[in-house]
């Protein structure tokens, strides 16, 4: 089955070594030596999309659980390796890189018949499954929660190094410390702070967010970057600043993206 995998409009195929993948050269493509190496061990993945443009490098598996979307496949160039993505709601949930055929169509049979993520990785060793991820799959308040803590823990590692680290972690702590604020999705841009009413990417932008100058003051902007709200010396101040502009109904954050609020 063909798909419409996005290529920008320069793209052109880069050949794998040719000793790498005999396997998919005698199949004639990767989806269909994917669907021998399933079919082999009594798996069933569907019709597997290919890309008729690269046949050989590109090959997905769809899902038929709720929110999760095909789980695509690519090939190493310089040496035989499998990676596979697999997103839901926005969020990269599917990661891991593999050279065993075999592994990965367990891999991906697993996420196309809606096992959880640590069953998957039981089948399929090499798949990698985060903290957050498995928050994720848990639903979107955990998500939240667990995002909320990482969050603080990489900024106070980041806070002995960096200025604008140390100021974007006062205000992360005085925001965790506001009910309305710690039930939103937070997530960092170039130091600047952030909300979002939704768990997966594109996030949202109906929250103002904070930027810290380099002379330790505070810049509240938003909802869009360039409407600014005021500055603040402390980072308390900023926060206060935030809350005041919240929009009505704000949170809890949902899971997600932007486009599914009608922000697309």
């Amino acid at each position: 089955m063909t798909s419409n995998f996005p290529h920008s409009a320069r793209y052109e195929p880069t050949p794998a070594g040719p000793d790498l993948y005999p396997d998919l050269e005698a199949a004639g493509s990767l989806a269909a030596a994917l669907a021998l190496a399933a079919a082999g061990q009594g798996l069933d993945l569907g019709a597997v999309l290919t890309d008729d443009s690269d046949p050989l490098r590109t090959a997905g598996v769809t899902s038929t659980a709720p929110g999760r979307e095909p789980c695509w496949v690519f090939i190493g160039l310089e040496s035989r390796w499998f990676t596979i993505n697999g997103p839901s709601q926005g969020v990269q949930l599917l990661s891991g890189s593999t050279s065993d055929l075999g592994e990965l169509a367990r891999a991906a049979a697993g996420w196309r018949n809606g096992a959880r993520l640590r069953e998957i990785q039981d089948d399929a060793p090499f798949i990698e499954v985060s903290e957050l991820a498995e928050a994720h799959e848990r639903g979107p308040a955990e998500a939240v929660t667990v995002r909320w803590r990482i969050l603080l823990e990489d900024l106070r590692q980041e806070a002995d190094r960096r200025d604008l680290a140390r100021q974007t972690l006062a205000l992360a702590e005085a925001a965790s410390a506001e009910p309305k604020l710690r039930q939103l999705y937070p997530f960092t841009s170039h130091w600047s702070l952030h909300f979002t009413i939704c768990t997966g990417f594109p996030y949202s932008w109906d929250v103002p967010f904070i930027d810290p100058l380099s002379d330790g003051r505070y810049r509240v902007c938003g909802p869009s970057r360039g409407t600014v709200i005021g500055e603040a010396g402390t980072a308390a101040a900023a926060i206060a600043m935030v809350m005041g502009s919240l929009p009505a109904n704000c949170g809890p954050a949902v899971a997600g993206t932007a486009n599914d609020q009608g922000q697309g």
